[in-house]
């Protein structure tokens, strides 16, 4: 995966009140998730921005509340491809990190949380990889039309391992067929869509309808 630089600042304001300011002032709140789990009660000493959420059975992580700039993080989002953050929190630590997730507005589409999710070299993470096909399909030969159904596909890795596409060779795929993500196989990595889920098909069209239809009529008489 490519890198993609992000600094960050840590907030030591929360609640919806402070929120609504740090928007206000053009900037995005964030969180940063990642941290080994640790036993309550906590007797470490937390870091500006960050603080105990507990998970039951008297263990908790820590995690580190942030915010970003929209201008440093519009190629980040706004984007196809994927990328492992090297995310630098100003005033405290330089992590690695994906994004977790992101909460838009339901109306203006405008970015109102991030969720960064530290990686480690030895530990597996789930992301989505964007679909790439290759090749020309028999079945858009003979007058079908190949449609992609997922244009990304989760898997779960350890960061260094996870490809920034995966690649589907459809050369072979004839009329009527689709390929299906049990029928996908990679190295070093594992897929978890259901199985039965359908990434690429070659859907028949009229104009190979009509192709068949003529075929079935020549071989008849």
């Amino acid at each position: 995966m490519n890198t993609f630089q992000l600094e960050a600042t840590p907030r030591d304001v929360a609640g919806k009140k402070a929120t609504k300011a740090v928007r206000k002032n053009g900037l995005i709140p964030a969180i940063l998730y990642g941290r080994a789990p640790v036993e309550l009660p906590y007797t470490g000493e937390l870091g500006s921005g960050e603080k105990i959420v507990g998970l039951g059975d008297n263990k908790a992580v820590v995690v580190t509340d942030l915010t970003v700039t929209k201008e440093s993080v519009r190629n980040l989002i706004y984007t196809p491809n994927i990328y492992v953050i090297e995310l630098t929190v100003r005033g405290g630590r330089a992590v690695k990190a994906i994004l977790k997730d992101i909460q838009f507005h339901p109306v203006t589409d405008a970015v109102l949380h991030i969720d960064f999710l530290e990686v480690f070299e030895d530990k597996p993470i789930v992301m989505e990889v964007p679909v790439a096909l290759e090749g020309h399909a028999e079945g858009v030969k003979a007058g079908g039309k190949l449609n992609l159904e997922l244009r990304k596909l989760r898997v779960k890795a350890l960061y260094g391992g996870i490809p920034e596409r995966l690649v589907i060779n459809v050369d072979k795929l004839g009329l009527g067929k689709a390929v299906k993500v049990g029928d996908l196989q990679y190295d070093n990595l594992e897929l978890v869509n259901a199985k039965n889920a359908v990434v690429c098909a070659v859907k028949l069209t009229r104009a190979a309808r009509g192709m068949e239809a003529a075929a079935s009529a020549t071989q008849s008489s």
